[in-house]
């Protein structure tokens, strides 16, 4: 073999080898963008007080708990009849936006941490909520589907406006 042909071959098995390890990195961006899909219908699914994008993504098993500043709601039923519609009921104007969204793949177990802010106008006496804080995201990939298992939010009263 001459030069020209050991250098063609160490090019090609160099190239190759760049395509197969950056595979598992772009199944993590697409694994990434995915979580951070849920979090956006799941964002609109609480400013509408509707609970279908919850029943999309979320997993209902026996034990899931979600948990927000200090209350928690047993179960995906329980989440959706007792807070996401409700709440959705309960209030004249309605603004949740995540933000700073952090996800983690770690085979089929995923985590996100966002940041959220929280703007409501109460239907009985016209009063504003404004709140900010950090949420939690745990997810499943459960036959190839990425699902919601549980979150954990907790925020305060906004005391910059």
């Amino acid at each position: 073999m001459n030069i020209r042909t050991h250098f063609t071959c160490f090019a090609v098995v160099i190239l190759l080898g760049q395509a197969f390890l950056s595979q598992p990195v772009l199944a993590q961006q697409d694994d990434s963008a995915a979580l951070i899909a849920i979090i956006d219908a799941v964002e609109k699914g609480w400013e509408q007080g509707d609970g279908q994008a919850f029943r999309k993504h979320f997993l209902d098993f026996d034990g899931a708990r979600y948990i927000e500043s200090g209350g928690q709601n047993v179960g995906l039923t329980d989440l959706i009849e007792h807070h996401v519609v409700p709440e959705g009921d309960a209030f004249d104007s309605f603004e949740l936006t995540f933000s700073n969204i952090d996800a983690h793949v770690e085979g089929d177990f995923a985590w996100a941490v966002a940041d959220f802010e929280f703007k409501a106008t109460l239907k009985r006496d016209k009063s504003e909520i404004h709140s900010r804080g950090y949420e939690t995201f745990l997810f499943r990939r459960d036959d190839g589907k990425w699902l919601v298992v549980h979150t954990h939010s907790s925020s305060r009263p906004d005391k910059k406006n």
